[in-house]
């Protein structure tokens, strides 16, 4: 995946409070078993903890951003994309958005666009507390993404992915993915509390693979603001690999197997690899949001 070296990064659509000091201090989402637990659970790239009953409920204040915050003094252009994580992840959040906000105004309607937050170790979030342990998510309370950057390690050691960049934009156009379905109505239906394989949660969850899928097919045709060209100047069949290695190793059957050794399909709340390659693939090979129906 290359950046084009000259395209200005929007740091304004990313918040990074990574070293800030969290307030509150009530967290009920905790590492270690907790952890472990929700990972088995496969309560990874999905919504916030409060809906997965990983909070307390209560209402917290949102963290800060503080001097430690790096991306806006670091990350001005696609040059730096291409040469650090956090500002490729950066220009990875404004491809993704730039696609989107193009795609509503095509089918005549108004894309709102959503931050990303970075973290490191826990944060506060309109959806309640939480920690890396749940994994990357999108809070719809507050139409945030959060990634603590840490988690992409773990996809590699944990989960057995290959890894590469696409793998993190993979993850990252997966929850802007849930962005998308907030605005449009069709992530409320993952809210009605069932699990299992033809589970509202898990169309949810396909569907935003797919509509990641939808943006990788677009990204290097989509025009950047500030140049008039891709911000993304190149994708290889190698990048879309590591995509698909990627959706395949967070695949609830994977996790139960690694984790609970056996597989059952009844407590799913994801999909399995296979589901979420082939719904990947699908809005990759496509292009087109349309061809992303998994409720059909």
């Amino acid at each position: 995946m290359q950046f084009d070296d000259d395209a200005n990064l929007d740091t304004s659509e990313v918040k990074d409070v990574r070293g800030s000091r969290v307030p509150g201090g009530r967290a009920t989402v905790g590492g270690g078993l907790v952890g472990l637990i929700a990972l088995v659970l496969g309560l990874i790239f999905g919504v916030g903890p409060e809906q997965l009953g990983l909070s307390d409920g209560s209402p917290e204040p949102a963290a800060t951003a503080s001097s430690a915050a790096q991306v806006q003094q670091t990350c001005r252009t696609g040059q730096d994309a291409n040469t650090r994580e956090d500002c490729r992840l950066v220009a990875v959040v404004n491809s993704t958005q730039d696609y989107w906000r193009q795609e509503f105004q095509k089918r005549g309607g108004a894309y709102r666009p959503a931050s990303t937050v970075f973290f490191a170790g826990r944060v506060n979030t309109a959806c309640g507390a939480a920690t890396k342990a749940v994994g990357p998510f999108y809070c719809p309370g507050d139409r945030q993404v959060y990634l603590d950057l840490g988690f992409f390690d773990e996809l590699r050691t944990t989960f057995g992915a290959s890894g590469g960049p696409f793998a993190q934009a993979y993850v990252v156009a997966h929850e802007y993915g849930h962005h998308v379905q907030n605005l449009t109505g069709t992530l409320q239906r993952a809210q009605d509390g069932r699990q299992g394989a033809n589970s509202n949660a898990v169309k949810v969850e396909l569907q935003a693979d797919c509509y990641a899928g939808v943006w990788a097919h677009n990204a290097t045709r989509t025009p950047d603001e500030s140049t008039g060209r891709p911000l993304i100047s190149s994708l290889t069949d190698q990048d879309i690999r590591d995509g698909l290695d990627a959706a395949a190793a967070v695949g609830d059957d994977r996790i139960q197997e690694k984790f609970q050794g056996r597989v059952t399909p009844e407590s799913w709340t994801h999909g399995s690899a296979e589901q979420r390659q082939q719904w990947f693939y699908q809005g990759y090979r496509t292009g087109d949001m349309a061809q992303c129906d998994t409720f059909r």
